[in-house]
């Protein structure tokens, strides 16, 4: 079971992986735990608002509105990168969902379409919520983008997720379309690199500097900002703290030297999914003239999710099942560039080697024959 960190520790994570945090309010208490429990959290839920300016996004996010109260989320994205913290535990975000979906998350693999909406998001996804119209035309500021992105690898990070926890609202509830205007492919991606090399650290203060402690300081939240391990800024500072757990506004810290020891090993990446060719061609060749929608391969919903992605596949018919559609939209992936730009018989829609190859390198499965 994964348990979410302490509040304060929450904000350390985030402000340790060089993001700009807003403490809004009472957001630390802010939540929906009276109606449900959080946790065990499982993963990491991004959406877009569908709203304009920054200050009422992110007060719109706190309270909620008539049917839905806040928090709408635990941290608000504006255009401008910085996260504004509005709750802290459930929160009215991700609403009933697929439990397959979840399953998926749970077991750091490809999400399936989502088809059912039963399982219970509030209880299991981090939520952040993006100022953005959500009509397609809207920039994504890369600030925005980067802020996204940082987000999710100090959570994943934290747990010892990969890039997988983190998921869309789109892919999480039928009918859903946020966030609109990048891929959640292409974020993963993003997470996945910044995973690989470690999260950005602020320059250390000289040997000898001092600080003084605010109000709502914790030890840890000092020794991540100054780039130094909790137990040599404990160690530095024995003759003026009892322990490591009461420490007091207007304090007079010694930051100690920053230590060399060596950063953890980035966690590995996890194994990409596998299409067998053979099987999918079987499925591609008999499932249009089956009766029903039997999934004779699990392999063509990692190929269809693919094709969603492409923008070659509507994603109510990314449903494991090699049919008429799937076909059509495979043919329009071989007709294309990145396809291979076959013609004729050879973009029938009946995947070949080559074509499955490159579509597989763009949207990460790897191909056997």
């Amino acid at each position: 079971m994964a348990s979410a960190p302490s509040a304060s520790r929450f904000a350390d994570l985030l402000r340790s992986e060089g993001l700009t945090v807003v403490e809004v309010g009472d957001w630390e208490t802010h939540n929906r735990n009276h109606k449900g429990p959080w946790g065990p959290v499982n993963g990491v839920m991004i959406h877009h608002t569908v709203t304009k300016g920054s200050a009422h996004t992110v007060d719109l996010c706190r309270t909620g509105y008539s049917g839905l109260p806040g928090p709408l989320c635990h941290g608000v994205i504006t255009k401008d990168g910085r996260v504004h913290l509005v709750g802290y535990g459930r929160a009215n975000h991700a609403g009933l969902g697929d439990p397959d979906v979840l399953a998926a998350v749970i077991a750091d693999r490809t999400v399936p379409a989502d088809n059912e909406a039963t399982a219970d998001g509030n209880r299991h996804f981090y939520g952040f919520e993006c100022e953005n119209m959500g009509d397609g035309k809207d920039p994504w500021p890369a600030a925005q983008l980067e802020a996204i992105e940082r987000v999710s690898a100090a959570i994943c990070r934290h747990h010892g997720w990969t890039e997988r926890s983190v998921i869309g609202h789109l892919e999480w509830q039928p009918g859903k379309s946020d966030p609109r205007g990048f891929t959640m492919t292409s974020m993963r991606d993003r997470v996945r690199d910044r995973l690989a090399g470690g999260p950005s650290t602020p320059t250390p203060p000289p040997t000898g500097a001092t600080y003084t402690v605010k109000p709502g300081d914790t030890l840890s939240g000092i020794a991540t900002a100054h780039g130094v391990t909790v137990d040599a800024l404990y160690a530095a500072n024995k003759d003026r703290l009892k322990n490591k757990n009461e420490i007091f506004p207007g304090q007079e810290l010694v930051i100690p030297k920053p230590g060399t020891a060596p950063k953890p090993a980035p966690l590995p990446k996890p194994a990409r999914p596998v299409v067998d060719l053979s099987r999918l061609v079987a499925a591609a060749r008999s499932n249009p003239e089956a009766k029903g929608t039997p999934v004779t391969y699990s392999g063509v919903r990692i190929v269809e999710t693919a094709l969603v992605d492409a923008g070659l596949l509507a994603k109510k018919y990314s449903d494991g099942h090699f049919g008429s559609s799937t076909v059509t939209a495979y043919a329009a992936w071989q007709r294309s560039k990145a396809g291979g730009n076959y013609r004729g018989d050879d973009a029938n829609g009946i995947p070949g080697r080559d074509s499955l190859t490159r579509l597989g390198a763009k949207y990460g499965f790897d191909v056997v024959a």
